[in-house]
């Protein structure tokens, strides 16, 4: 799969897979920051072979390859691309939170994307028990996340530096939102602040280009 900008010549490869909350993060900073890419899909996530993640040692989605040098994760890949993109946007970071309730709601959103990875991974892919008790107090403490951004969205975003034309909390918090209903992993009706939220996001041309799907195999 790939996404190359025009006049791009040799557009760097994010390693990764178009279901994935943790790789549209990135994706969505590069089409707001006009960074030619590539989309390479990661497959089978039973995998164990560090190769498959593009050298990644701790074998997570994503991982960022261009000119020979490999950048790890999600934030990190943002900041490189938005280190070396032409445009220069007007991007909060999570060091520019000064009130608590914005750092907190960072937090509690990275959590989010975690623990849909883990009860998919675990449910899902592994099928193992949901009963579990590692699921469900990781399903637990996922609902008490979303509860908790729900109530105090509107504070949250108060809070955030402006003008901006981006941030990382509102892109990840989208990318977790939508990813609810693709991986119906908890319902996201409960949380209609979040749902709100997600809705008017998903207006901007970055997001309406990177819909979650599942990447064909490699022979289709």
């Amino acid at each position: 799969m790939q996404d190359v900008h025009a006049g791009a010549a040799k557009p760097a490869q994010i390693i990764g897979r178009s279901s994935s909350n943790f790789t549209r993060v990135p994706l969505i900073f590069a089409h707001e920051l006009g960074v030619p890419f590539e989309l390479v899909p990661v497959h089978d996530m039973t995998v164990v072979d560090p190769a498959l993640y593009a050298g990644n040692p701790a074998l997570k989605l994503p991982t960022l390859r261009r000119a020979g040098s490999l950048v790890f994760g999600a934030e990190n890949i943002c900041r490189a691309l938005a280190d070396g993109a032409d445009a220069k946007l007007r991007i909060v970071w999570p060091e520019q939170l000064r009130a608590d309730v914005a750092r907190n709601a960072q937090e509690l959103v990275w959590h989010g994307m975690a623990a849909q990875v883990q009860l998919v991974f675990g449910t899902v892919v592994a099928k193992l028990p949901a009963d579990n008790l590692y699921f469900t107090k990781a399903r637990q403490g996922f609902q008490g996340a979303l509860r908790w951004l729900d109530e105090h969205l509107a504070s949250v975003l108060d809070a955030l530096p402006s003008p901006r034309d981006l941030s990382l909390f509102e892109v990840t918090l989208f990318c977790l939102v939508e990813h609810l209903s693709f991986r119906s992993t908890l319902p996201a009706g409960p949380y209609p602040a979040l749902v709100r939220f997600a809705e008017a996001f998903a207006r901007r041309p970055s997001a309406a280009r990177t819909p979650y799907r599942f990447d064909p195999p490699p022979d289709a």
